[in-house]
């Protein structure tokens, strides 16, 4: 796989670039994709950059019924001297293969994933956004593509890759979010998906984030799907808390996803000599160290928002808010050496970036 010769079409007709100020978040696509097919018995193969175009599938392609499908989120950097970063992209696709393994897909040349996807930003890196705070996104997802009504891992799939220019995941930027606390609906369970990056954990988190956003909440916490006690992560994010000088975070519960940031942010912390812990929580605990006063931050931790402050969280009819709604210094510093080190302005202890030649 790792010398198969990736086939490029450019496109002859450009797409007009957006300005910095107008790009949002996951609306906008470059002018290219990449694509590579598997057939059982032959593996994955013809692997090719083309325009982006849509895809064209039977209706009885076994995605749109059953659901098997997997996704990735990562950004490329565009540095002040004009290079390109990623970061930690061989983390993207080892996660990649975990959601296929628990969605019965082929595993992935990971090496050559990588390879591909640095192919295309190639290709397309008159797209990476330069103003502070802007991306590229990058979306990796593989489809089943077998037309086939039946309840089985199917035989035929594409691998797909494609990019989209991008300013802050939430219009408030760094500035604090609110979130509520769902006590009614479950988005998965221990040996269930929620370790997977797969469609159907996002759409079972629908209605719950509709219910919040109605209600002026920017996102779900979510508490575990049989005793809705136990804290496990917002919808798009980790989540930690900083406790009187210590930070705190759900582990990894078999529910949880394992996020690439909130392993980076574990790592921060231990290189600073701050106590973080990964544990058991429970919304209890959160709200007597809240009447304590000893809740002195909350934030999320994901690719898209990189680290978002939590300023409020609605749990039980009351309004448990955090630091005065205002980011805490932690998440600021956080934020800015994060952020530092993906955009190539801040020194690189953990050989994290990955420079795209």
């Amino acid at each position: 796989m790792k010398d198969q010769t990736i086939n490029v079409t450019l496109s002859t007709e450009k797409k007009q670039k957006p300005q910095s100020d107008q790009l949002g978040f996951g609306r906008i696509f470059t002018d290219h994709m990449f694509i590579m097919d598997y057939t059982e018995g032959q593996g994955w193969h013809d692997p090719r950059i083309v325009p982006y175009q849509p895809i064209i599938l039977d209706p009885a392609c076994m995605v749109f019924h059953y659901g098997q499908t997997v996704f990735e989120g990562l950004k490329a950097y565009l540095t002040k001297d004009e290079k390109v970063l990623l970061f930690r992209p061989d983390k993207n696709m080892q996660r990649l293969n975990k959601s296929n393994e628990r969605l019965c897909i082929p595993q992935i040349d990971e090496e050559f994933a990588v390879e591909a996807l640095k192919q295309l930003i190639t290709v397309d890196k008159e797209w990476i956004p330069s103003a502070e705070g802007t991306s590229l996104y990058i979306r990796p997802f593989i489809i089943a593509t077998e037309p086939f009504l039946g309840v089985a891992p199917a035989k035929n799939y594409q691998f797909i890759i494609i990019l989209s220019p991008v300013g802050s995941y939430y219009k408030e930027g760094i500035s604090p979010v609110k979130i509520a606390v769902e006590n009614e609906f479950a988005r998965t369970v221990k040996g269930g998906t929620g370790t997977a990056k797969t469609g159907g954990n996002y759409a079972a988190s629908l209605k719950a984030q509709e219910v919040a956003t109605a209600k002026g909440y920017s996102q779900v916490l979510w508490l575990d799907g049989v005793e809705k006690k136990y804290i496990e992560e917002v919808g798009s994010m980790n989540v930690f808390f900083k406790i009187n000088g210590e930070v705190h975070t759900p582990s990894l519960n078999g529910s949880i996803l394992e996020g690439v940031t909130r392993n980076s942010i574990i790592q921060l912390l231990k290189h600073w000599d701050i106590p973080v812990v990964e544990r058991r929580m429970t919304m209890e605990e959160i709200y007597q160290a809240y009447s304590d006063g000893l809740l002195e931050e909350a934030f999320g931790t994901g690719t898209a928002a990189v680290i978002s402050p939590i300023g409020e969280f609605f749990w039980r009819d009351e309004k448990v808010v955090i630091n005065n709604g205002e980011t805490g210094p932690l998440a600021k510093k956080l934020y800015d050496t994060l952020t530092g080190i993906q955009n190539g302005l801040v020194s690189d202890p953990f050989g994290w970036v990955v420079e795209v030649k």
